[in-house]
């Protein structure tokens, strides 16, 4: 029997089909892909939903915040080719990375990213950190932190977050503390996530 070109086509087509077939489906049991997401991905997503909403609360004339660039000494730099390599190190400690003014108050946040589901690990904070929050706390300034948890972001005030440390001995906040104590912030578009809401409401 003689198969013409167009019949070879169609047989290659099947080919590819059956093959893809056998890929996708081995013993008729469907793979499943699992992307990765590490901290430092949800981290940046969350860090440019902080940007977008300054810019717009920026733009509207709403605040001013912005994020602090960490203060860096350049050690050495040498010149390459087509390349600069510069070696330096971090000169100071960060306190919160960002800071701002909202109705002639001072305020002051960090954000903080969690796969883990039950919890928020303390070791995402550092003791500068919290010792700063107090300071600003002390001088009737604003203090929060903004927690990615479960898909969900909440709004903790500096003053929830320092009495839990202060009475507990755990190394790691409960989701249900967040849960009861932190004020869930909705995705938006304009602005993406409007913390500034909820500040207005506790503290004005």
């Amino acid at each position: 029997m003689q198969i013409t070109v167009h019949g070879w086509k169609k047989i290659k087509y099947y080919y590819i089909i059956i093959l893809v077939v056998c890929l996708l489906y081995p013993n008729q049991v469907k793979k499943t892909y699992h992307k990765n997401v590490s901290y430092a991905n949800r981290g940046m997503s969350l860090e440019h939903l902080i940007n977008e909403t300054n810019k717009y609360y920026l733009v509207n004339d709403i605040a001013l915040i912005y994020k602090k660039p960490t203060p860096i000494a350049i050690k050495s730099t040498e010149y390459l080719a087509n390349k600069i390599k510069t070696t330096g190190y971090l000169q100071a400690k960060s306190t919160l990375d960002y800071v701002g003014l909202y109705q002639g108050k001072y305020l002051d946040f960090d954000a903080k990213s969690t796969l883990n589901k039950t919890s928020l690990p303390l070791n995402n904070i550092h003791d500068h950190q919290l010792k700063h929050m107090r300071l600003v706390i002390k001088h009737q300034g604003i203090s929060f932190l903004l927690i990615e948890i479960r898909e969900q972001i909440y709004l903790l005030t500096g003053e929830d977050l320092l009495a839990f440390i202060d009475h507990n001995q755990r190394k790691s906040i409960p989701y249900d503390y967040i849960l009861n104590k932190g004020h869930l912030i909705k995705i938006g578009l304009n602005p993406s996530i409007d913390y500034l809401k909820i500040i207005k409401n506790i503290y004005f």
